[in-house]
């Protein structure tokens, strides 16, 4: 598979619209669960590799801040108890992601720190070098077009900026590539099913990660968008990993 189209893994398999559709629907089928079922799936691991994804912008103390696929954006209230950044916009193509974005926003008081809308990583509605430091987290093995992607993100961010992309991967060493393998195939579906009401949504995860371009894959891609010093760090015996890059 190209690296360049992700389109080809798709959450409900229908030719009559694209993987950005679909993606945007399946997020609004499971929104009001979402949350609650990354904690309980992940055993709450998924909250620890947010806070070391966030500690990579650090010593940069970015001020101003973008989260791609902010979700219902827990990446964006790591990156704000921790950075203490001015401003951090979420952009996600979910509708239903972003209502429970603002509801949280509201219950923390945060509005005039962070703020979300509808948008994706294949056209940000933002000018060239405008972000410090931009924030992925789970999302990237669902753009349409990776290489695109990778590349809108890369134009807003400010020369010396640095992005950071926290992404589920495929564990190499036995026995946790077996184990791994049989959770993601056959339990995690059933669960998905069970809180969530859609089930499709979790089988494509499965087969999303399968389907992603990680490792060196994924950092060569970047290195050819463009980024710089591109580095990339496993996280729990490889389940998940982190990329960074700057921008010259």
């Amino acid at each position: 598979m190209p690296l360049t189209m992700n389109e080809k893994i798709t959450p409900y398999q229908s030719a009559a619209v694209t993987k950005k559709e679909q993606v945007a629907t399946m997020f609004n089928n499971i929104s009001g669960t979402y949350d609650f079922l990354n904690h309980f799936l992940s055993a709450g691991i998924d909250i620890l590799w947010r806070k070391k994804a966030i500690r990579e912008l650090s010593a940069l103390k970015p001020r101003i801040m973008l989260d791609v696929a902010t979700g219902t954006g827990d990446f964006a209230f790591e990156a704000i108890k921790i950075l203490a950044p001015e401003k951090i916009i979420g952009v996600d193509i979910s509708v239903g992601m972003l209502d429970v974005a603002r509801r949280k926003i509201a219950e923390r008081k945060l509005q005039h720190v962070f703020t979300v809308q509808t948008g994706d990583s294949e056209g940000l509605h933002f000018d060239d070098n405008h972000f410090d430091a931009i924030t992925v987290a789970f999302g990237v093995r669902n753009y349409e077009n990776l290489e695109k992607g990778l590349s809108d993100m890369l134009r807003v961010l400010k020369p010396g900026g640095k992005i950071v992309i926290l992404e589920f991967s495929k564990p190499t060493a036995f026995p946790i590539k077996q184990s791994y393998n049989f959770y993601f195939k056959h339990l995690l579906p059933v669960f998905g099913k069970l809180f969530s009401k859609d089930a499709r949504a979790y089988t494509y995860l499965n087969e999303s990660v399968i389907a992603f371009p990680d490792g060196k894959s994924f950092t060569q891609l970047m290195d050819k968008v463009g980024y710089q010093s591109t580095k990339h760090r496993p996280l729990t015996f490889g389940i998940s990993a982190i990329y960074t890059g700057i921008k010259a």
